[in-house]
């Protein structure tokens, strides 16, 4: 894949720096579970003002081994993580896109949403029944991908008939109109999700107005039995590597098996007693894996501002510029940037402070145009005299 591609991919979804990720899956197949053992790590609320946040939504922090080690340099009187926004979304069904069960539901939740955590289960338990009557996690992707792709082929069609109607008046509508053939015709001829597509800048940014449901990326969680996610067995992990392989040829997708019973288990239990549970048993919690992964998988990434004061993780979207990454802090900050002073993490962290940095040359200014990476240490200058009062 070139440097263009990838670029092309990834600005796939809203230009946004607060995105949220849904949790998918069929009924009984542990997405509640997963979500109350988020929700129990949720960040207080008090971190992130001006925001209220749903009973079904948690804001969860995302584990960095980077911000543990500033927070513990520089003492702070106040820290705050980068977080992810997760939403538990009601169980789907064969039929959904039709309104089937809780459908209509289901696709708007998830339409609201900027990627998915696909749960699949393939732990049995004769007391959780399944929706199918038996264990196929194959079947249940097909059935999850087929729902997701016939109800992005009716919003797609719809567009191209309501425009081919006025399209001999509005004739300046005709990229728009070639844009939503091409999503017709991956959706429909090829039988791939949007995604896989291949997309210019210009092309998402109609793309972006309809929220198709297969633009979001994709984690898959496999769910297993307690026995055997510590022995790293099940007769299925192939298989579905193979569907999700086979199915993603053009931009890989993560799987992640974890145990929902195990990770419920582990959150009851102290820090202590549960660090001695999974020893005992060679085997660790997948959580702080599926927060990561998730975080990355909707193009997320953030920066630190740094010092006594505060230590601070800021989200952005990958491949966002220095001006942009300061009006994650304040308008302001974007409206009069002058620059951003930038020291790498690695970096600071051998040479120890900002003097080190600069004395051994890894202090540098940089423009409007420095695309800021995942980790940067910032400091922004900006120009706050020139700014119109309002």
């Amino acid at each position: 894949m070139s440097k263009k591609e990838e670029v092309q991919r990834v600005l796939l979804g809203r230009p946004s720096n607060h995105l949220q990720i849904g949790i998918v899956g069929l009924p009984n197949v542990g997405k509640s579970t997963l979500f109350n053992v988020l929700t129990k790590m949720s960040v207080p609320a008090e971190n992130y003002p001006f925001c209220t946040i749903e009973p079904n939504m948690s804001r969860v922090a995302v584990p960095d081994d980077r911000f543990d080690w500033l927070v513990n340099h520089f003492k702070p009187k106040s820290e705050v993580a980068a977080q992810l926004q997760v939403t538990d979304i009601a169980g789907l069904i064969r039929g959904a896109h039709k309104g089937e069960g809780l459908g209509n539901a289901f696709l708007s939740h998830i339409r609201a949403t900027d990627g998915i955590f696909q749960v699949v289960r393939i732990f049995e338990d004769t007391d959780v029944t399944h929706v199918d009557g038996v264990i196929d996690p194959i079947r249940d992707l097909e059935t999850i991908q087929e729902e997701l792709m016939l109800k992005d082929i009716a919003a797609v069609s719809a567009e191209v008939v309501k425009l081919e109607k006025v399209i001999h008046r509005e004739k300046h509508r005709k990229t728009e109109l070639e844009v939503y053939k091409k999503a017709e015709e991956i959706l429909t001829v090829q039988k791939r999700p949007v995604r896989f597509g291949d997309w210019k800048a210009s092309e998402v940014e109609y793309l972006n107005e309809l929220q198709l449901l297969t633009a979001k990326s994709v984690v898959y969680l496999v769910n297993m039995s307690e026995e055997d996610y510590i022995k790293k067995k099940n007769k299925w992990l192939a298989k579905i590597k193979q569907w999700v392989d086979e199915h993603s040829k053009e931009q890989p997708e993560v799987i992640i098996p974890f145990c929902c019973a195990l990770e419920s288990k582990l959150f009851e239990m102290g820090p202590a007693e549960a660090a001695e549970y999974t020893k005992a048993k060679g085997c660790t919690s997948a959580i702080s894996k599926i927060i990561k992964t998730g975080y990355n998988a909707i193009g997320l990434v953030h920066f630190f501002t740094s010092g006594t004061d505060e230590v601070k993780c800021w989200t952005i979207r990958k491949l966002t510029k220095a001006p942009q990454a300061a009006g994650a802090i304040h308008s302001d900050m974007m409206n009069g940037f002058i620059c951003a002073e930038v020291m790498k993490y690695t970096d600071y962290k051998e040479l120890g402070s900002e003097a080190a940095c600069r004395a051994n040359g890894k202090h540098s200014q940089k423009g409007k145009e420095y695309i800021v990476e995942d980790g940067d240490i910032l400091f922004f200058k900006f120009n706050a005299a020139g700014l119109k009062k309002k």
